[in-house]
């Protein structure tokens, strides 16, 4: 039996395809949402990640703590800032953020559990991501470093060694409060520690406290941020924020038409 090949030509399958493709198109109709959305504000980014970005507050370059109130009890060297004294706290209040801090626990180890290497990042000044050399040392799970003071232990430990430089990049949403103080929505907080995600959008149940539980208190929609001092002379460097606001776009109007996007 002889067997018969068909041999097609590429140009004449080419053409096939293209056939199908645009009948296929005209069958389908392309879904848009209607909503005239604004362009996207360019922001560059900086040499590297660690780097803030053009958008970015820069509250400390590792000269002068001029942004914040107490830095002048602070200690500046070598482009690093010592914990003196007291905690430092922002001039400028901040609601919806992004937040980049470099700190670095006491090289020599001196004490244990929480009084070693300890020191804390309160955003709006009472929502606390804990700093506390945690390498090879024990303490409560929702004490130690990257914990969500007395709520939430963090998912790893990623310390590094004491003395060496660490990183905190926290994206945080301030709670919305209606006038009579009631939680509209609550705060939540992804922290990424050493580049690891340690909390994913973790709803916090209220201010963070060492004497009692956890509870929200109506505030306003901005406030400072703060660096507490415990004891400890805990480095830090590289500390700036961005503001985080999302782009709105223009609804469409409602239509009769069935097809039509925006109808209800």
């Amino acid at each position: 039996m002889r067997r018969c090949v068909i041999l097609v030509s590429p140009v004449l399958l080419g053409i096939a395809m293209l056939t199908a493709a645009a009948t296929y198109a005209l069958q389908v109709r392309e879904y848009k949402s209607g909503i005239i959305w604004p362009e996207p504000p360019v922001v560059t980014p900086g040499p590297t990640n660690a780097d803030p970005p053009s958008d970015a507050i820069v509250l400390f370059n590792g000269k002068d703590l001029s942004q914040w109130i107490g830095g002048e009890d602070w200690e500046i060297r070598d482009g690093y800032a010592i914990a003196r004294k007291r905690g430092i706290t922002t001039k400028q209040a901040f609601g919806d953020i992004q937040l980049h801090v470099e700190f670095a626990t006491p090289e020599k180890i001196e004490g244990r559990g929480q009084g070693r290497g300890n020191s804390g990042i309160y955003l709006m000044q009472r929502y606390e991501v804990q700093i506390l050399d945690s390498y090879n040392n024990p303490t409560y799970f929702d004490g130690q470093c990257a914990a969500i003071y007395k709520q939430q232990p963090p998912m790893v430990n990623a310390c590094r060694k004491p003395g060496e430089w660490q990183t905190y990049d926290i994206i945080f949403t301030a709670p919305r409060f209606a006038d009579d103080g009631k939680v509209l929505r609550p705060a939540y907080v992804t922290v990424i520690h050493n580049g690891i995600c340690v909390h994913n959008h973790f709803e916090l149940l209220g201010g963070t406290f060492y004497d009692r539980p956890p509870q929200y208190s109506k505030h306003p929609e901005k406030q400072p941020i703060h660096i507490q001092y415990h004891g400890n002379p805990v480095k830090f460097r590289n500390i700036w924020v961005r503001e985080l606001k999302p782009i709105v776009g223009k609804k469409p109007e409602k239509s009769s038409d069935p097809s039509t996007p925006g109808r209800k």
